[in-house]
């Protein structure tokens, strides 16, 4: 009786139930639940109530790829990323758009709320992750330091000494052992142990240990945390669980930003001691301890820690991860190498080598196809390969999509790079000679076109920076030494903030004939 009695109380729970979920399905049949109807958007691979939630769960390790697929897929330049726990995203790769966006309505797109707040344990209120007039002030201050005295000199030193021991002692003794190197995880050291000198003005000597520096382990560890938090709307509140049942897919977040803080306090508070004792260090704090934020106040310990460690961010990972798709795409494309290597063999002497001056000259004017393999490798890989904004108000792109206050809207350069109707149909060929005119001349495509560096107010600041330090490894690394690419491995992304190799890069090592 009891049991008759509890099986009529279950059945219209059930029904109803399967009522309830029958009805949302066919309202929300062509997107997630609760989200709404856009007529005038696509929306690739979407099913009822979940949207494309399937398509990009299942492929979150390869996620710029999905992003480039759905452009294929819808064959359109713009749609839209539906998915649960994600804002609603309108992705383009229309380089009129991307412009728009950028430069043109550069005024109506903000980092926006979910971004700011995914950012702010690493990135803080640095140059990244402010906006409107904390971020001008901070530009404009940072843009007195990046001249091109600095490039010339200081700069290009620290990367010819830092290019000089890496040759000397660890690629030279490789290639004697017939030793094979993880080229990945060695420019990884290169660009932190320099960006840290600059920076911060201390020897990191991550270069002289075959250990991982727990900085830059605990910096990845960050990095990849904030990543998940801007693409999981709902993380303040599923973090913690994430971390509890995978914590060896979910990254620690909490303890990497933890290490990080303690390692720029130190170097912080030691730096004001030195500077009190009457030293005058030219590193970046240094200089940025003479300076005051938008109140007329000296910047305070954590407003250093977020100007420098946003400079340190840029610089390392893009610049070790271009470093590294170079020469992968090097070791893959030997007509490549060989007419890079005869451009040094012609231009640089051993003597460039030691003239941080002359050095600088010779790259910024004679090696011209060594700018074009690395902005050709940056059209592939580009070091940020996704980007996101926020409208603050209703605006009509140039190719007459309809955005509404409170979209957020993102481009991807990665697709981008890879999109036929954008590069034509070798788009996913590696071809440096794409970059030259029919004169021979160097070009640029525009910033909506190739929007490696951003662009309009925001374009980077480091960009001749990044370039110097690419080149100076690229010319040295090439001039001396022949790299392999080992059989058998996986060349793949890791899904983060920028693009670096989940699995390393194994090169062997060979010594060219003098």
């Amino acid at each position: 009786m009891a049991s008759a009695l509890n099986e009529l109380k279950r059945g219209p729970i059930l029904y109803g139930g399967l009522a309830a979920y029958g009805l949302l399905a066919a309202v929300y049949r062509d997107r997630s639940v609760f989200t709404s109807k856009r007529d005038d958007f696509v929306i690739p691979y979407a099913k009822p109530l979940i949207g494309s939630s399937w398509k990009y769960l299942f492929w979150l390790p390869l996620l710029h790829d999905a992003i480039a697929n759905g452009f294929r897929d819808t064959d359109r330049n713009t749609f839209v990323i539906d998915a649960i726990c994600i804002p609603h995203m309108i992705a383009t790769c229309e380089p009129a758009n991307v412009e728009h966006i950028l430069k043109n309505n550069f005024e109506n797109y903000i980092k926006g709320p979910q971004f700011n707040s995914a950012m702010d344990s690493l990135f803080g209120h640095g140059i990244f992750n402010a906006n409107g007039e904390e971020w001008k002030y901070q530009r404009k201050t940072a843009s007195h330091i990046f001249n091109v005295k600095n490039f010339r000199d200081q700069f290009t030193e620290v990367f010819i000494g830092f290019m000089n021991y890496i040759s000397d002692n660890i690629l030279e003794k490789a290639a004697e052992e017939n030793r094979v190197i993880d080229f990945h995880a060695l420019m990884y050291k290169y660009t932190l142990d320099a960006f840290v000198k600059l920076g911060f003005g201390t020897e990191l000597k991550s270069l002289e240990s075959e250990e991982k520096n727990p900085f830059a382990a605990a910096f990845d560890e960050a990095q990849k945390g904030t990543f998940f938090r801007i693409i999981n709307q709902s993380w303040p509140a599923t973090e913690g669980l994430f971390n509890f049942i995978a914590p060896w897919v979910f990254p620690d977040m909490k303890n990497g930003v933890k290490v990080v803080d303690k390692y720029a306090e130190e170097i912080i508070e030691q730096r004001r001691k030195e500077m009190a004792n009457g030293q005058v260090p030219k590193d970046l704090l240094s200089r940025f301890m003479h300076a005051t934020n938008a109140q007329g106040q000296p910047l305070s310990n954590a407003e250093l820690r977020d100007i420098v460690l946003n400079f340190v961010i840029a610089g390392r990972d893009t610049t070790a991860q271009a470093l590294s798709w170079c020469f992968y795409m090097l070791s893959l494309h030997p007509r490549v190498e060989q007419k890079l290597y005869e451009e040094i063999q012609e231009h640089m002497q051993d003597e460039h080598f030691t003239d941080p001056a002359a050095i600088y000259e010779v790259i910024k004017t004679k090696m011209l196809y060594a700018h074009a393999v690395f902005f050709e490798t940056l059209r592939l890989y580009p070091s940020v390969p996704m980007n996101q904004k926020y409208a603050l108000g209703d605006d009509v792109w140039p190719d007459g999509t309809v955005i509404k206050k409170g979209d957020y809207v993102v481009w991807s350069p990665y697709a981008q790079g890879r999109n036929e109707k954008v590069w034509g149909p070798d788009a996913k060929q590696f071809r440096p000679e794409r970059w030259f005119t029919s004169t021979g001349e160097l070009k640029r495509e525009s910033q909506g076109q190739w929007p490696a560096f951003h662009g309009g107010p925001r374009v980077c600041l480091g960009q001749a920076l990044a370039t110097l330090e690419a080149l100076v490894a690229m010319t040295q690394l090439v001039r001396k030494f022949h790299f392999t690419l080992q059989p058998g491995q996986d060349v793949a992304y890791q899904i983060s903030l920028t693009l670096p190799m989940k699995n390393g890069l194994k090169l062997s090592v060979q010594k060219r004939k003098a």
